[in-house]
Protein backbone atom coordinates (compact mmCIF):
# COMPACT_ATOMS: atom_id res chain seq x y z
CA UNK A 1 0.00 0.00 0.00
CA UNK A 2 2.96 2.27 0.83
CA UNK A 3 4.80 1.86 -2.45
CA UNK A 4 1.15 2.27 -4.05
CA UNK A 5 0.69 5.87 -2.85
CA UNK A 6 4.27 7.31 -3.37
CA UNK A 7 3.97 6.27 -6.54
CA UNK A 8 0.85 8.15 -7.03
CA UNK A 9 2.17 11.12 -5.30
CA UNK A 10 5.35 11.20 -7.84
CA UNK A 11 3.04 11.44 -10.68
CA UNK A 12 0.86 14.25 -9.28
CA UNK A 13 3.90 16.27 -8.31
CA UNK A 14 4.77 19.57 -9.18
CA UNK A 15 8.11 18.82 -9.95
CA UNK A 16 6.66 15.97 -12.88
CA UNK A 17 4.41 18.92 -14.62
CA UNK A 18 7.62 21.60 -14.07
CA UNK A 19 8.10 23.22 -17.62
CA UNK A 20 11.76 24.87 -18.23
CA UNK A 21 11.06 28.49 -18.75
CA UNK A 22 13.15 31.70 -18.69
CA UNK A 23 12.11 35.40 -19.40
CA UNK A 24 13.67 37.86 -21.88
CA UNK A 25 13.96 41.58 -21.14
CA UNK A 26 12.98 42.97 -24.68
CA UNK A 27 13.14 46.12 -26.67
CA UNK A 28 10.11 46.70 -27.88
CA UNK A 29 10.46 46.25 -31.86
CA UNK A 30 11.32 42.59 -31.49
CA UNK A 31 7.53 42.18 -29.55
CA UNK A 32 5.86 44.31 -31.81
CA UNK A 33 7.18 43.25 -35.37
CA UNK A 34 5.99 39.83 -33.97
CA UNK A 35 9.29 38.31 -33.97
CA UNK A 36 8.83 36.47 -30.81
CA UNK A 37 5.18 35.09 -31.91
CA UNK A 38 7.45 33.72 -34.97
CA UNK A 39 9.81 32.47 -33.23
CA UNK A 40 9.03 31.24 -29.83
CA UNK A 41 7.10 28.06 -31.24
CA UNK A 42 9.70 27.05 -32.52
CA UNK A 43 11.97 27.42 -29.28
CA UNK A 44 9.19 25.36 -27.97
CA UNK A 45 9.33 22.84 -30.53
CA UNK A 46 13.36 22.47 -30.41
CA UNK A 47 14.37 22.74 -26.86
CA UNK A 48 11.20 21.79 -25.25
CA UNK A 49 11.47 25.87 -23.87
CA UNK A 50 8.84 27.98 -22.75
CA UNK A 51 9.67 31.82 -23.27
CA UNK A 52 8.10 34.77 -21.02
CA UNK A 53 8.77 37.97 -23.22
CA UNK A 54 8.74 41.69 -21.22
CA UNK A 55 8.66 43.81 -23.79
CA UNK A 56 9.99 47.54 -22.87
CA UNK A 57 12.32 50.35 -23.97
CA UNK A 58 15.74 49.43 -24.40
CA UNK A 59 16.31 51.37 -21.32
CA UNK A 60 13.98 49.97 -19.05
CA UNK A 61 15.04 46.43 -20.16
CA UNK A 62 18.37 47.06 -19.38
CA UNK A 63 17.05 48.09 -15.92
CA UNK A 64 15.04 45.82 -15.04
CA UNK A 65 17.59 42.81 -15.96
CA UNK A 66 19.50 44.87 -13.75
CA UNK A 67 17.17 43.92 -11.03
CA UNK A 68 17.42 40.69 -11.73
CA UNK A 69 14.34 40.54 -13.51
CA UNK A 70 15.11 38.60 -16.20
CA UNK A 71 18.03 35.43 -17.79
CA UNK A 72 18.06 37.17 -20.76
CA UNK A 73 18.87 40.53 -22.25
CA UNK A 74 17.80 41.59 -26.26
CA UNK A 75 17.98 45.13 -26.89
CA UNK A 76 19.81 47.17 -29.91
CA UNK A 77 21.72 49.64 -27.75
CA UNK A 78 25.51 48.73 -28.04
CA UNK A 79 26.83 51.09 -25.93
CA UNK A 80 24.84 50.65 -22.90
CA UNK A 81 24.80 46.80 -23.61
CA UNK A 82 28.50 47.36 -22.98
CA UNK A 83 28.47 49.06 -19.87
CA UNK A 84 25.88 46.36 -18.68
CA UNK A 85 28.67 43.57 -18.94
CA UNK A 86 31.44 45.76 -17.87
CA UNK A 87 29.65 46.58 -14.95
CA UNK A 88 29.20 42.90 -14.36
CA UNK A 89 25.47 42.44 -14.75
CA UNK A 90 25.61 40.64 -17.44
CA UNK A 91 28.09 37.65 -19.31
CA UNK A 92 29.42 38.04 -23.14
CA UNK A 93 27.48 40.38 -25.69
CA UNK A 94 26.62 38.86 -29.05
CA UNK A 95 25.72 40.45 -31.68
CA UNK A 96 22.16 38.91 -33.20
CA UNK A 97 20.78 40.10 -35.35
CA UNK A 98 20.33 43.76 -37.26
CA UNK A 99 18.12 46.00 -39.71
CA UNK A 100 18.01 49.77 -40.22
CA UNK A 101 16.64 52.40 -38.75
CA UNK A 102 14.59 55.00 -41.01
CA UNK A 103 12.80 58.32 -41.39
CA UNK A 104 9.07 58.47 -42.11
CA UNK A 105 6.93 61.34 -42.33
CA UNK A 106 4.16 62.53 -44.79
CA UNK A 107 4.15 61.07 -48.50
CA UNK A 108 3.98 64.95 -49.96
CA UNK A 109 8.03 64.86 -48.73
CA UNK A 110 7.66 68.83 -48.89
CA UNK A 111 11.02 68.79 -47.36
CA UNK A 112 12.26 66.60 -50.06
CA UNK A 113 14.05 64.42 -48.12
CA UNK A 114 14.16 61.69 -50.40
CA UNK A 115 17.04 63.61 -52.42
CA UNK A 116 18.94 64.21 -49.31
CA UNK A 117 22.15 62.95 -49.17
CA UNK A 118 22.79 61.46 -45.59
CA UNK A 119 21.10 61.70 -42.43
CA UNK A 120 23.07 64.92 -41.52
CA UNK A 121 21.43 66.16 -44.17
CA UNK A 122 17.91 64.85 -43.93
CA UNK A 123 18.32 66.81 -39.86
CA UNK A 124 19.40 69.73 -40.65
CA UNK A 125 16.72 70.14 -42.86
CA UNK A 126 14.23 69.21 -40.82
CA UNK A 127 15.60 71.40 -38.00
CA UNK A 128 15.68 74.36 -40.45
CA UNK A 129 12.33 73.76 -41.27
CA UNK A 130 10.72 73.42 -37.87
CA UNK A 131 8.53 70.67 -39.36
CA UNK A 132 6.82 68.52 -36.28
CA UNK A 133 9.21 66.20 -35.34
CA UNK A 134 8.21 63.28 -32.85
CA UNK A 135 11.16 61.94 -30.57
CA UNK A 136 10.05 58.95 -28.69
CA UNK A 137 11.88 60.41 -25.55
CA UNK A 138 11.55 57.36 -23.36
CA UNK A 139 15.68 55.61 -23.22
CA UNK A 140 15.09 53.55 -25.77
CA UNK A 141 17.38 52.57 -28.45
CA UNK A 142 15.56 54.06 -30.56
CA UNK A 143 15.30 57.17 -28.91
CA UNK A 144 19.56 57.13 -27.81
CA UNK A 145 19.91 56.34 -31.66
CA UNK A 146 18.02 59.72 -32.59
CA UNK A 147 19.84 61.31 -29.54
CA UNK A 148 23.32 60.12 -31.04
CA UNK A 149 22.22 61.15 -34.56
CA UNK A 150 21.45 64.67 -33.24
CA UNK A 151 24.77 65.19 -31.90
CA UNK A 152 26.22 64.13 -34.75
CA UNK A 153 24.72 66.91 -37.05
CA UNK A 154 25.35 69.10 -34.14
CA UNK A 155 22.02 70.16 -33.40
CA UNK A 156 20.06 70.52 -30.20
CA UNK A 157 16.08 70.24 -30.98
CA UNK A 158 15.35 70.23 -27.27
CA UNK A 159 15.39 73.60 -27.35
CA UNK A 160 12.45 73.91 -29.43
CA UNK A 161 10.88 71.04 -27.17
CA UNK A 162 7.09 71.49 -27.03
CA UNK A 163 7.22 73.75 -30.23
CA UNK A 164 8.72 71.51 -33.52
CA UNK A 165 10.16 69.40 -31.70
CA UNK A 166 7.27 67.25 -29.22
CA UNK A 167 8.96 64.73 -27.24
CA UNK A 168 5.75 61.68 -27.08
CA UNK A 169 7.70 59.46 -24.14
CA UNK A 170 6.10 56.88 -25.60
CA UNK A 171 6.62 53.34 -27.65
CA UNK A 172 7.31 53.05 -30.95
CA UNK A 173 4.20 52.49 -32.27
CA UNK A 174 2.20 54.98 -30.29
CA UNK A 175 4.45 57.87 -31.47
CA UNK A 176 3.87 56.31 -35.00
CA UNK A 177 -0.11 56.88 -34.38
CA UNK A 178 0.90 60.54 -33.72
CA UNK A 179 3.03 61.04 -36.78
CA UNK A 180 0.65 59.67 -38.87
CA UNK A 181 -2.28 62.03 -37.05
CA UNK A 182 -0.05 65.08 -37.56
CA UNK A 183 1.66 64.46 -40.63
CA UNK A 184 4.44 64.45 -38.62
CA UNK A 185 8.35 63.27 -39.08
CA UNK A 186 9.70 60.62 -37.18
CA UNK A 187 13.00 58.11 -37.04
CA UNK A 188 11.70 54.51 -36.61
CA UNK A 189 13.40 50.90 -36.77
CA UNK A 190 12.36 49.17 -40.03
CA UNK A 191 10.82 45.86 -38.24
CA UNK A 192 8.08 48.09 -36.71
CA UNK A 193 7.74 50.54 -39.74
CA UNK A 194 6.82 47.37 -41.65
CA UNK A 195 4.36 45.85 -39.01
CA UNK A 196 3.00 49.11 -38.76
CA UNK A 197 -0.77 48.72 -39.93
CA UNK A 198 -1.92 52.71 -39.30
CA UNK A 199 0.94 54.14 -41.97
CA UNK A 200 -2.05 56.55 -43.08
CA UNK A 201 -0.11 59.00 -45.34
CA UNK A 202 2.88 58.22 -43.81
CA UNK A 203 5.87 57.34 -46.08
CA UNK A 204 9.55 56.54 -46.16
CA UNK A 205 11.46 59.11 -47.20
CA UNK A 206 15.09 58.80 -45.98
CA UNK A 207 17.03 55.59 -45.56
CA UNK A 208 19.96 53.33 -46.32
CA UNK A 209 22.54 55.65 -44.64
CA UNK A 210 25.44 53.72 -42.67
CA UNK A 211 24.73 55.72 -39.82
CA UNK A 212 21.21 54.33 -39.37
CA UNK A 213 22.36 50.78 -38.66
CA UNK A 214 20.75 49.14 -36.12
CA UNK A 215 22.38 46.28 -34.59
CA UNK A 216 20.88 43.78 -31.71
CA UNK A 217 22.45 41.97 -29.09
CA UNK A 218 22.11 39.32 -26.46
CA UNK A 219 23.31 38.77 -23.20
CA UNK A 220 23.03 36.56 -20.62
CA UNK A 221 22.09 37.98 -16.95
CA UNK A 222 25.31 36.68 -14.56
CA UNK A 223 24.30 34.45 -12.32
CA UNK A 224 27.02 35.66 -9.90
CA UNK A 225 25.05 38.68 -9.60
CA UNK A 226 21.95 37.53 -9.49
CA UNK A 227 21.11 34.29 -8.12
CA UNK A 228 17.94 33.27 -9.64
CA UNK A 229 18.63 33.49 -12.95
CA UNK A 230 18.06 30.20 -14.76
CA UNK A 231 21.03 30.10 -16.56
CA UNK A 232 20.90 26.70 -17.87
CA UNK A 233 17.67 26.85 -19.93
CA UNK A 234 18.95 30.60 -20.76
CA UNK A 235 22.14 28.98 -22.31
CA UNK A 236 20.60 26.90 -24.20
CA UNK A 237 18.68 29.78 -25.93
CA UNK A 238 21.76 31.50 -26.46
CA UNK A 239 23.36 29.05 -28.31
CA UNK A 240 20.54 27.28 -29.98
CA UNK A 241 19.18 31.37 -31.27
CA UNK A 242 23.10 31.93 -32.43
CA UNK A 243 22.86 28.81 -34.12
CA UNK A 244 23.21 28.41 -37.96
CA UNK A 245 19.50 26.77 -37.53
CA UNK A 246 18.41 30.10 -35.51
CA UNK A 247 20.07 32.36 -37.63
CA UNK A 248 18.29 30.53 -40.34
CA UNK A 249 15.34 30.88 -38.31
CA UNK A 250 15.70 34.57 -38.03
CA UNK A 251 16.34 35.11 -41.72
CA UNK A 252 12.98 33.34 -42.67
CA UNK A 253 10.81 35.52 -40.34
CA UNK A 254 8.98 37.90 -42.96
CA UNK A 255 5.61 40.05 -43.68
CA UNK A 256 4.69 41.06 -46.73
CA UNK A 257 7.67 39.00 -48.20
CA UNK A 258 9.97 41.67 -46.67
CA UNK A 259 12.97 40.75 -44.26
CA UNK A 260 12.52 42.36 -40.71
CA UNK A 261 16.12 40.92 -39.37
CA UNK A 262 19.00 39.92 -40.92
CA UNK A 263 20.78 37.31 -38.51
CA UNK A 264 24.58 38.63 -37.61
CA UNK A 265 27.33 36.84 -38.59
Amino acid sequence: MFKILFSTFFIFSPLSSYAAEIIIQSTTSTKNSGFYDFIIPKVKKNLSLDVKVVAVGTGQAISNAKRCDGDVLLVHDIEAETAFVKEGYGLKRYDLMYNDFIFVGPNHDNLRLRNKMNTIDVLQTIYESKVIFLSRSDNSGTHNKEKKLWELAGLEPTKYSGQWYLETGLGMGATLNIAAGKNAYTITDRATWISFKNKSDLKILFDEDPRLFNQYGIILVNPERCPNVNIKDANRFLHWIISDEGKSTIGSFKIANQQLFFPSN
